[in-house]
């Protein structure tokens, strides 16, 4: 790296920082409206420099990350998070997955017993008696 380069395109320079997983996504992105340079949407060819601020909103949440340094070719992670400051919300939070029962490997159908017991747990509408007919 013998010059430091002025600007990048804006496709290129997501890839390059790993905000993307291709530069097809990147430029889609772009072409979409879902890439910000600054308060205003940009085309895949846009030049960003040092000091820019770039919104990308990707995978449903919003990137905001200011440009520190400016790079054309794809690097490691280490040295991608070097090339911006990220101002980022921070992730919503997680909904709580609720643990599904498993039941033991080969032991068949529920019984009409445990079949009830579910229906009551669950909370389902006309578990006693609900196989017969009127």
């Amino acid at each position: 790296m013998a010059e430091e380069q002025v600007s990048a395109r804006v496709d290129s320079w997501i890839w390059s920082v790993r905000l993307t997983k291709t530069r097809s996504v990147a430029s889609d992105a772009c072409r979409g409206g879902h890439v910000r340079v600054n308060g205003v949407r940009v085309k895949p060819a846009h030049a960003v420099r040092v000091g820019d601020e770039i919104r990308l909103r990707h995978d449903g949440r919003e990137r905001v990350v200011v440009v520190s340094r400016i790079i054309a070719k794809r690097v490691g992670a280490a040295v991608a998070a070097e090339c911006y400051v990220d101002k980022s919300p921070p992730p919503p939070p997680r909904e709580e997955v609720v643990t599904v029962a498993v039941r033991a490997r080969g032991a068949g159908r529920p019984t009409k017993r445990e079949r009830r017991s579910l229906d009551k747990l669950f909370g389902r509408p006309g578990g006693e008696g609900r196989d017969r007919r009127e």
